[in-house]
């Protein structure tokens, strides 16, 4: 079964070039690509600078989704910002995992179950959202914390699991270090993403394990990719064995 996932640091829907708020050029990121599931990072619930918007369940509604989870990282005076994911399939058992390292930023990975169904045939696809941080020793940490968490550790070999997000991976040293050592796959490569007006670094990232098949990964490259956020959107068409 193909799925198409997306993951994408949305800056709160504040344009990386004009530094204004339009979450109305996220959707017509996320209608352009039309993932079956969206892993999205530094997204605002309740906060003045994105009038107070809800986002995710904005983009829930605008967009036609099933369903979708968000978790609140980073408190503000009002609001708070986070990340989120967004699903054409139902979601279950979604887990907060705390990444930080103190006294560094607070950081989280927000983890799900998506449910395919195929015919008569279902199969439980794990997915998660995160967003790692600035230094390098902090994100070789929260790495280790996350793939040692219940929540990815628990799984058998074969259950499919996609990892994507914000990685601040500056020196593309994770996935060698971690990751692959880890079980999984990299679907991306070296895709630059950052920043989306000329991308020079290959900050996000998607990674795979178990029954799943890389098709193909690219990064956005439109226009409006450009101006949406301060990130492009990275993409993954990905087979998965269901039944």
């Amino acid at each position: 079964m193909l799925v198409k996932l997306l993951t994408y640091n949305i800056h709160k829907g504040i344009g990386g070039i004009d530094r204004k708020y339009r979450l109305e050029r996220v959707m017509d990121v996320l209608r352009h690509h039309d993932p079956d599931i969206a892993l999205l990072q530094e997204v605002d619930e309740g906060v003045p600078r994105s009038r107070g918007d809800r986002q995710v369940e904005l983009l829930r509604e605008e967009l036609g989704y099933a369903d979708s989870a968000f978790q609140a990282n980073v408190r503000l005076r009002q609001g708070h910002y986070g990340n989120a994911i967004l699903s054409r399939f139902p979601l279950s058992q979604k887990s907060d995992i705390d990444l930080t390292v103190r006294p560094k930023k607070r950081r989280r990975a927000l983890v799900a179950h998506a449910r395919l169904a195929s015919g008569q045939h279902t199969r439980t696809l794990v997915v998660a959202s995160l967003h790692l941080g600035l230094a390098d020793f902090e994100r070789r940490i929260q790495l280790r914390r996350l793939l040692q968490h219940d929540a990815i550790a628990h799984h058998h070999g074969n259950t499919p699991m996609i990892v994507g997000g914000d990685f601040n991976d500056v020196w593309g040293r994770l996935g060698k270090r971690l990751m692959l050592p880890g079980g999984f796959q990299a679907a991306s490569g070296k895709v630059r993403t950052f920043p989306a007006r000329l991308p020079l670094r290959a900050l996000d990232a998607i990674y795979f394990r178990g029954d799943i098949a890389l098709d193909h990964a690219f990064a956005g490259s439109t226009q409006l990719c450009r101006e949406a956020s301060d990130h492009r959107p990275l993409v993954a068409h990905l087979n998965v064995q269901v039944g």
